[in-house]
């Protein structure tokens, strides 16, 4: 109390600019270090290997000469334009095999003659190798972009539909009653306590999904090369024909990096939905 009689209230100050930045260095440093390690660990095994000789340095280059020659490749604008072509595929693939699995799941999930009839097929279609649909493909649509795409769909779709499948299956049936006592019709069921209710499920399925439709992609993009088009496929197969093996493995290595990237993005969304509903500390 004051001099005056009046109640004072105490202040509590609040984390400092400085500490607040130690704590972004700090959380920054604890997830950089392990990839960085493994990416020195994995550049010293590759180093050691060929310095033991066991494939001439033009068959396998040295990791500084492939770091070399991926450094000249962010310079030229036939990297980029490879780049841009093979993000576009991907983006157009995944968002129609999301778009087809997500329907099915839940139509599959919905409705039991349904399950009972394509639900093995779905999961023997997820199994199934990309590389086998393509001779399907190339008859059907010829050398074209619609021959990527329909593997890149049909390698994506079965996962994102299992995901949904496995998710609707596992929401507790008292989420269902209590949707249904509060009024909630089929769609407005769905749309508001079921999907937001089996969501860990389906992001796991969207997560296996986007990896089946990366590596889907590389394989169409290695069989259909459309002229005029670069694509980071394409590039592997060029430097596989003029045996450049520093461009390959460098291009190998811009593959990886994307994968790594966009599925770190999914993990990333996976996480902060678990620490929002208590699974997992922040």
């Amino acid at each position: 109390m004051s001099a005056d009689g009046s109640i004072l209230t105490p202040v509590v100050d609040g984390p400092s600019a400085t500490q607040a930045d130690a704590g972004f260095v700090l959380k920054a440093w604890g997830w950089a270090w392990p990839k960085a390690l493994a990416i020195v660990l994995v550049l010293g095994i590759w180093q050691v290997v060929v310095w033991s000789g066991w494939r001439p340095t033009y068959v396998l280059p040295s990791p500084g000469e492939t770091l070399q020659t991926l450094w000249g490749m962010l310079g030229t604008e036939r990297f980029w334009s490879a780049i841009q072509t093979t993000m576009i595929r991907a983006v157009i693939g995944f968002a129609l095999a999301l778009v087809i699995g997500t329907a099915v799941g839940v139509l599959v999930a919905r409705i039991r003659p349904l399950r009972l009839a394509v639900g093995s097929l779905i999961t023997g279609l997820q199994t199934m190798p990309s590389i086998a649909w393509f001779p399907l493909a190339i008859l059907l649509f010829g050398l074209d972009e619609q021959a990527i795409l329909f593997v890149v769909v049909l390698g994506a779709a079965p996962s994102i539909a299992n995901g949904v499948i496995s998710g609707i299956d596992h929401v507790p049936p008292s989420f269902v009653r209590l949707g249904t006592v509060l009024g909630a019709k089929t769609v407005s069921l769905y749309r508001d306590i079921v999907l937001p209710a089996a969501m860990p499920a389906y992001v796991a399925g969207l997560t296996q999904g986007w990896a089946f439709a990366w590596r889907s992609l590389m394989a169409g993009e290695l069989l259909v090369i459309i002229a005029e088009r670069p694509s980071l496929g394409a590039n592997l197969e060029f430097a596989r024909q003029f045996s450049k093996a520093p461009l390959l493995l460098a291009t190998m290595l811009v593959i990886l990096i994307i994968g790594m990237l966009v599925d770190g993005l999914f993990s990333s969304y996976a996480r902060s939905m678990r620490r929002k509903r208590g699974l997992e500390v922040a």
